[in-house]
């Protein structure tokens, strides 16, 4: 039969534990037993989302989280930033316009990250923004954000930062109490390896105080309610019941690594591929400073057609990455390496590819890629 290996930006892998556990009896969730496992849910969110603010657990996938932190922070008029540079920052400029903001885009040239100058030159002109939208993890570009100089200059304005960290929680570091982080979402079928369904988002004081003047109209996703029912272990409509509860065993398996370990681990897989792509005379899209370790983005030869590269490697050989979105497809492939992906991952993959490159005519050393990472990982 043939292999199905998920290295795309997600849904990620789903490791056998965990597909165990999601295929446990269903219980009532309006029962003790339910509550054990949010209880258990939030204290491991806490530990990723490195908050004492409680951890909101939302039916939905991330992009859920992101519409809910819109709606709830931002009524009719308000100003506010929002960074787009790719598909996702779009979602944040798309998701503010719909819910009236007056909206101060901040473009980014594809591949590069926003600095934090550059948000305070718009803070500093307008005083009256209400909330700043940003990607923490580009997944389209494959840059990472630098949250921390970016919380830096916002906690010092009125303004709320809200983070989008549905790809980077867990794979990279996102310290929401120490830097001053207002609102964190993120998602569980990224680095937590779980099914699409469940969403997250923590909110600190700061933002609650906005949203409890919000005056959008929710229902659903009424952050007041969620938090009230957060505060008897409870969620106010029915849960994901199943992915809770597996939500729970990959908490338990992450933090028994520990999440510096879990950093190193995925930046290790982020240089190794690299190093292949370098070997195999191929450039990285992203600029070197903002390289994310959740995912690389690779330029593909002139001449070779990504989407047929892509689909080759998932159909006839069952390796799944990702190719470029918009303005870049067909240009690049995408390779993801979080969630339980590992170096012997890796490799297959980078030997698919290989391959791949060769029956489509791109001339080069065959075994150069798989050699210079097998090479990086055995330092």
């Amino acid at each position: 039969m043939k292999r199905n290996l998920l290295l795309t930006p997600g849904p990620t892998q789903i490791p056998p534990d965990i597909c165990a556990a999601l295929g446990r009896p269903i219980i009532h969730h309006r029962t003790p037993q339910f509550q054990e496992n949010l209880k258990e849910a939030n204290e491991g969110l806490k530990y990723f989302f490195q908050t004492k603010s409680d951890v909101l657990i939302l039916t939905s996938s991330g992009t859920g989280a992101m519409e809910a932190a819109v709606s709830n922070l931002i009524s009719a008029g308000d100003k506010v930033i929002a960074i787009d540079g790719g598909k996702f920052g779009e979602r944040w400029v798309e998701l503010c316009q719909t819910f009236g903001a007056k909206t101060h885009v901040i473009k980014v040239e594809w591949g590069k990250a926003v600095s934090a100058s550059q948000i305070k030159e718009v803070l500093d002109k307008e005083k009256d923004i209400k909330a700043v939208f940003v990607t923490a993890s580009e997944t389209s570009t494959a840059v990472t954000t630098d949250i921390k100089a970016v919380a830096d200059v916002v906690r010092k304005t009125n303004a709320v930062l809200v983070v989008d960290a549905i790809s980077a929680l867990g794979i990279i570091d996102m310290q929401m109490d120490a830097w001053g982080v207002d609102v964190v979402v993120s998602a569980g079928h990224k680095g937590f390896m779980l099914p699409p369904g469940v969403a997250f988002l923590a909110a600190n004081d700061k933002a609650f105080k906005l949203i409890n003047e919000c005056k959008t109209p929710r229902y659903y996703f009424d952050l007041k309610v969620a938090k009230d029912a957060a505060a008897k272990t409870d969620t106010p409509y029915t849960p994901a019941i199943g992915i809770v509860i597996a939500l729970v065993e990959s908490l338990r398996s992450m933090k028994s690594i520990g999440r510096e370990k879990l950093f190193a681990q995925y930046a290790r897989l982020a240089q190794g591929t690299k190093e292949a792509a370098y070997a195999l005379g191929l450039s990285i899209f992203t600029d070197k400073s903002c390289q994310s370790n959740v995912l690389t983005a690779i330029n593909l030869p002139a001449g070779i057609d990504g989407e047929k590269l892509v689909k080759t490697m998932r159909d006839t050989y069952g390796i799944s990455v990702a190719g470029g979105q918009d303005k870049i497809k067909g240009k690049i492939i995408r390779i993801g390496h979080m969630g339980c992906i590992d170096e012997f991952d890796i490799l297959t993959c980078l030997s698919c590819f290989e391959k791949v490159l060769n029956e489509m005519g791109y001339k080069f050393n065959l075994g150069a890629g798989v050699a210079a990472a097998q090479k990086f990982f055995n330092q």
